[in-house]
């Protein structure tokens, strides 16, 4: 499960149908409708909030926005009616770190998405996400190569 900090505008079709069913999983871990994924690291960023299935909808809505500027199909109704205003901080070297895994991916997979990429040196994040320094986030799990 990747539930990118990054803006959704940054993802190939791949990434972008991934990130919707993802975050659907998510939400549905959330809501405690699956048994599967409770513990899983990208959650955190959602788990430890008052409310957080407002905050994956809202999250999950700007995927859907981003979907419909495509004319993908995700279907709307599969997120709530409540959203908030309010961010959820995410570090600058959690921003970073996506970018360049991101960059990593698409270089295999979408040859155009990943030279738009590199020219990117500060990446926009999901509108629900609030940059603020500080190093990768401690619950990102990195693999070593």
């Amino acid at each position: 499960m990747r539930l990118w900090s990054l803006h959704p505008k940054y993802l190939d079709s791949k990434g972008l149908t991934a990130l919707w069913r993802e975050g659907l999983l998510a939400r549905a871990v959330l809501k405690g409708k699956t048994r599967g994924y409770k513990n899983h690291p990208q959650l955190i960023k959602f788990k430890n909030l008052t409310n957080p299935i407002s905050f994956i909808d809202s999250y999950l809505l700007n995927v859907y926005k981003e979907s419909e500027l495509r004319s993908y199909k995700f279907n709307r109704n599969k997120i709530g009616p409540d959203f908030t205003d309010l961010r959820i901080n995410v570090t600058s070297g959690q921003i970073q770190f996506e970018l360049e895994h991101l960059v990593s991916k698409l270089k295999t997979r979408d040859h155009w998405k990943y030279i738009d990429l590199l020219k990117i040196t500060t990446p926009n994040t999901n509108p629900i996400f609030t940059v603020v320094e500080g190093d990768i986030e401690p619950w990102e799990v990195i693999h070593k190569i």
